[in-house]
């Protein structure tokens, strides 16, 4: 299983890790609680991926520039 990180505002890809060389726990995964799992991690069981939302530094850096963009749906789109 592959896990694939992705921007939550504007959906770029930003990276992948191979899940037989890390764990849950290790990525910090596990402390999450339900309801942030819920909203950061979503799966595709069909091509064997996890999907986990970040946010890439353009939108963090348009979010700090201008924080009322955090309060829409989809800020940068």
């Amino acid at each position: 299983m592959r896990l694939i990180y992705v921007c939550r505002h504007c959906n770029s890809y930003l990276g992948k890790l191979d899940r037989t060389s890390v764990n849950e726990t290790r990525l910090g995964l596990t402390s999450l609680t339900p309801e942030e799992q819920a909203d950061i991690i979503s799966y595709n069981l069909n091509e064997d991926v996890v999907y986990v939302k970040t946010i890439c530094d353009y939108c963090q850096e348009a979010i700090e520039a201008h924080p009322e963009l955090a309060l829409l749906h989809n800020p940068l789109q």
